[in-house]
This record gives C-alpha cells, sequence and structure tokens, in this order.
C-alpha cells in the first residue's frame, strides 16, 4: 500500500497534467514564493548596501574620535611642557643655582620648582619630573632614575634630540610602584636654553593611558577591527593584541594626528566587514525556506479543499450516470462550486422528476393499449354474432338479410384490421364493394355505381378505410332518396395517382364546402361527415401537398378529387416502396 502510493505521487510528478491537486500547489506556491522572492532579493540588496554603508560611516567616525581623543591627550602633555618650559627660561630669574642642594637658598630653589610641578600636574598624570644629564630628578621622588635610563624607549631618544619625543605607549618600569598592565604615554622634551644645572636636562611627562586602551579596546570589540598606531618611520606605537595578517581586502579606515607624525590605522577583514550582510542573507534564505513549506502546507490544505469538493462532484456524477438518481451533493459555500452542485441537484432533480413522469405515462399508456385491447373484444363479439345471424338468415331463406349481414361482417371485418395503416387499392375497393351490395341491397339497386381502374394500379397503396366514409356522405347526404350514380376512376399523373369519386347527388353550398373539408360541418343529425380525417391521413401520410379537393355545384353533384404518390405495399414495416 505505501509503495503504491508513492508510485501514485511519482507518476503525478512525472505527469502533471493529470492531477489538478498538484496543479494547484505549484500554482500556489508560484504565487507565494515569487513576490516573496523579490521582496527579499531587493530587502537584502538594499539591507546590505545601507548597513555596509552605516559600517564604514561608523568606522571612519570611530578612527575619527579616537584621533580626537590622542590629540586632545598629546595637546595637554605638550601644553605642560611649554608651561615648564616658560618656567624654567624666564630670563628675571635662575629656577636652579646647583643641581644637588647644598645650602638653604638651593633648597628654596628646589622646593620652588618641585612645588611648580607639583602644580601643574592633574589626576590623569603619572608623573612630571625634570632629569638632569647625571641623572638627578627634580619631582615627586617616586622613580628611580638608574632603572629609566635602563629602558629601552629611553635609551633610544638620540642625545641631540631637539624637539618633542614621544616615545609611545609603555610599562613605567621607572617609577618604584608599578604594575605590569599599567601603561602611561610618554613625552620627553630637552630643555632649550638653559645654563648650569639643567643644561642637557629634559622634561618628562607621563599620562595615565589606563582610559586610552580602553577606549582602544572598545572600539576593537565594537568594529571587529586591528588598531595600529605607527609613527613616521614605520615603528608601532600600539597594536592590537589579537595577531592579524593584513589582506589586500581588508577594509581600512585610517587617520593621521595632527601634534605629531602618528597614524592612526584600523583594518576590519572583508569578511568580517560583510558579516552582518551575511547574516542578513541568511535569515532571509531561511525565511524564504520557511515561508515556502508554509505555502506548500497551505496550498496542499487549500487544493485539497478545492478537489475534495471536486472529487465529491465527480463522484456524484458518477452515480447519478449508474441511474442513482437520488444522489445529491452537500452544498457547503456559495462559491463557484457551491453554485454547480446546487445546478447538478437541480439537474438531477429534473431527471428524476421527468424519469417518475415517464414512468407514469408509460404506465398510463400501457393501462390504455390493454383498455383499447379490451374495447375490441366487443367488435369481435359483434363479428361473430353477425356470422351467427347470418346462417341463422340462410336457413330461414331470407336471402337479402343474409347477403346484407355478409357484407356488413366482410366490412366489418375489414375495419377491425388495424395492423395496416396503409392498404393496396385492391383491398380497399373490395371493403367498398361490400359496403355498396349493402347499400344496393337496402335501396333496390336504385344505385349506379362505375368503377374505372387499371389493374395495374390495384398494387398501390391507400391509406386504410379512406373511401367508405366518403361514400357513406353520399348515401347519407347527397342520396336522400337512394338514388343516383356513383362513379369511381383512377388514373396516374407523373407520379402521382388521382382518385375522382363522383356523385349526382344535391350538391353542396361554398359555405358547407369549406366547412366540410375544415372539419366544422354538422348535420341535421348531429355527425361529422368525417371528410376532413380523410384529408388528414393522407396528408399525415404523403406530406401536406397531398389530399382532398371538393367541387360541387348544388344540384348537380359533387366530385372529389385525391392525389397521393404511387407507393407499393412493404411486408416489413408497411411503408411502401415506388
Amino acid at each position: 500500500m505505501y509503495n503504491q502510493r508513492i508510485q501514485m505521487i511519482f507518476h503525478r510528478l512525472l505527469a502533471p497534467r493529470r492531477s489538478l491537486r498538484l496543479k494547484l500547489v505549484i500554482l500556489f506556491l508560484i504565487a507565494s514564493l515569487l513576490p516573496l522572492i523579490t521582496l527579499g532579493v531587493l530587502s537584502f540588496t538594499k539591507s546590505s548596501e545601507l548597513l555596509q554603508d552605516q559600517l564604514g560611516k561608523y568606522g571612519s567616525n570611530a578612527v575619527t574620535q579616537l584621533q580626537y581623543q590622542l590629540d586632545s591627550e598629546l595637546s595637554q602633555m605638550e601644553l605642560v611642557a611649554e608651561y615648564v618650559h616658560a618656567y624654567l627660561l624666564n630670563p628675571s630669574r635662575i629656577a636652579i643655582h646647583r643641581e644637588i642642594p647644598r645650602s638653604y637658598s638651593d633648597l628654596h630653589e628646589q622646593s620652588d620648582l618641585e612645588d611648580f610641578l607639583k602644580a601643574l600636574k592633574t589626576v590623569k598624570q603619572r608623573g612630571l619630573f625634570i632629569i638632569t644629564k647625571s641623572g638627578y630628578f627634580y619631582g615627586e621622588n617616586s622613580i628611580k632614575t638608574t632603572t629609566l635610563k635602563e629602558q629601552a624607549w629611553w635609551k633610544a631618544m638620540p642625545a641631540d634630540y631637539a624637539g618633542e619625543y614621544w616615545p609611545g605607549f609603555y610599562t613605567p618600569r621607572h617609577y618604584k610602584e608599578y604594575s605590569e598592565k599599567e601603561k602611561v604615554l610618554g613625552l620627553v622634551v630637552p630643555i632649550r636654553n638653559q645654563q648650569g644645572a639643567l643644561k642637557d636636562s629634559r622634561i618628562l611627562i607621563e599620562m595615565n593611558a589606563d582610559k586610552m586602551y580602553e577606549l582602544f579596546h572598545l572600539f576593537e570589540k565594537n568594529t571587529q577591527a586591528m588598531l595600529t598606531i605607527k609613527n613616521s618611520e614605520g615603528q608601532l606605537i600600539y597594536q592590537s593584541a589579537q595577531a592579524y595578517t593584513p589582506q589586500e581586502n581588508d577594509v581600512v579606515w585610517s587617520k593621521s594626528l595632527t601634534l605629531n607624525d602618528w597614524t592612526l590605522e584600523a583594518r576590519l577583514p572583508y569578511k568580517s566587514f560583510f558579516q552582518s550582510s551575511n547574516i542578513i542573507r541568511s535569515y532571509t534564505g531561511v525565511g524564504l525556506l520557511f515561508s515556502g513549506l508554509l505555502a506548500l502546507l497551505l496550498g496542499f490544505l487549500f487544493s485539497s479543499r478545492v478537489t475534495g469538493r471536486i472529487k465529491r462532484l465527480k463522484e456524484s456524477m458518477f452515480l447519478a450516470g449508474k441511474g442513482r438518481l437520488q444522489t445529491r451533493i452537500p452544498v457547503q459555500d456559495r462559491d463557484e462550486l457551491g453554485v454547480l452542485a446546487h445546478s447538478f441537484n437541480r439537474m438531477i432533480g429534473q431527471i428524476q422528476d421527468l424519469v417518475e413522469e415517464i414512468t407514469v405515462t408509460e404506465k398510463l399508456k400501457k393501462e390504455a393499449e390493454l383498455r383499447a385491447f379490451h374495447y375490441q373484444i366487443n367488435p369481435h363479439l359483434l363479428f361473430n354474432t353477425l356470422n351467427s345471424i347470418q346462417w341463422k338468415a340462410r336457413l330461414q331463406g331470407n336471402e337479402d338479410i343474409r347477403k346484407m349481414l355478409y357484407h356488413l361482417a366482410m366490412l366489418l371485418e375489414g375495419n377491425l384490421d388495424i395492423t395496416q395503416e396503409l392498404v393496396t387499392l385492391r383491398k380497399e375497393l373490395e371493403i367498398i364493394d361490400h359496403f355498396l351490395h349493402i347499400q344496393r341491397i337496402r335501396y333496390e339497386h336504385e344505385v349506379n355505381y362505375e368503377q374505372i381502374v387499371d389493374d395495374a394500379l390495384m398494387k398501390y397503396v391507400i391509406p386504410r378505410m379512406s373511401l367508405q366514409p366518403l361514400l357513406e356522405n353520399i348515401f347519407f347526404h347527397a342520396f336522400e332518396d337512394g338514388c343516383g350514380t356513383i362513379r369511381v376512376s383512377i388514373e396516374e399523373e407523373g407520379e402521382d395517382l388521382v382518385l375522382r369519386l363522383e356523385d349526382n347527388g344535391k350538391g353542396m353550398t361554398e359555405e358547407n364546402k369549406q366547412k366540410l373539408l375544415q372539419g366544422t360541418y354538422r348535420s341535421k343529425r348531429g355527425r361529422g361527415l368525417g371528410v376532413n380525417n380523410v384529408d388528414q391521413k393522407f396528408k399525415l401520410h404523403f406530406g401536406p401537398l397531398y389530399g382532398l379537393d371538393i367541387q360541387s355545384v348544388v344540384g348537380q353533384g359533387t366530385v372529389i378529387t385525391i392525389r397521393w404518390p404511387k407507393k407499393e405495399e412493404d411486408e416489413h414495416d408497411n411503408q411502401s416502396t415506388h
């Protein structure tokens, strides 16, 4: 069962035209995913561009902020150095006469200088000293000059250096109390134009760099960039702790300081710069995948609901086609399928009513046929009775009564034979002959009858019992006294036969003739003459171009002309062939 279901799904995938549900699911997916994919791509492209632009501006602004911060710190240190220089180069006095105090005035000079240095010191400064060439220093007694001169950055400073020397960031190991993690930013300025004890001395200003390091680390954390500070000779002043090899496709933000030759350079790897865009792309892809799965699920549920109703409609049609007309479809909604189901129910209801009506009609027809068959019994009974009376008349010697009963029985037998609607002229004329025999006996041979018919025409057919009503009219209306002449002639005219029935009776008016043809004429005895019925018989069998025509003159007689096509008797279906 499971394998069959898998094969059915695989077959529907190979032949999607056979599965309406698969078509609906595919259309639903296309209709839902196409705008989602378009909006997703546009959103990703625009958001990625905007994010990269913002990240680029943020990195550039952050480097600019670091530049401003460093310039501010350096500017403060430089300003302090200028204040010290201004104090020492005052031409009105000599700051220090002897390097090492030997008198009270020497101690007073040293104390004044150290008080001045102490007054310039701020909370950001780690130390402010004047270091003589011999290693004696002025300032707080917190450093060891022997250790200071052993520092690499101090040794790297040229002996004849005249300008500001920025050794960069370093650990102040020359302090009596320090930490290896402690960082300071140093500035060494040789004292200009100073003679005496301070000749070739240097001003040492050291600023606490912990706050600067916090800014560097915060910048590195926020931007994921590698930060380096170099001087014009390429020497590293600062470098991020994380090891990194520069790449050609790195995103680089660079700023130069205004107070010295340092350059700040922030380098962000290409992958990190586009990391946010990659995250947006990943989330966009996940969103599209989730949307696709959701659209697939909704499409399946939607198509199941629609195809389920169509399937019920198809099954109901199949059952109705099998004859189960009591089948009905539940109408759930008023949409197109609901209207279709309602129309189907109404159509099946109409068919069911029509079938029931036909069944009732057939039942009534069958009952009518049975009643007609029952009614035929009485004429047969009458026919048999007439035969019995005929034999009784023969036994009693009444020949006229016997002959009349005989011809009446023959005439009645011809009327009872309803198996053929079309009979040959020969048979129809024989029936007429029996009727005429009865009338001759009745009127004691006062009626003259003349028949002119070629024997070759006797094979053609004519509607049964067509002439007997016409002759009956002659005897009951034209010959009121029973005397007269009747003449019957049949001729060929092309493909038609023309019968003329003539009498020399009292004739009729034009008004009575029209009523006779229209079937509205009623005699004084209240009887219809049946001429219209004979005319309708010919028209029904041979078409509206055929039928009766009457020519009559009052007091001179009437001529009835009948025209119909030549046809021979057909033994199988009572139809004639020419």
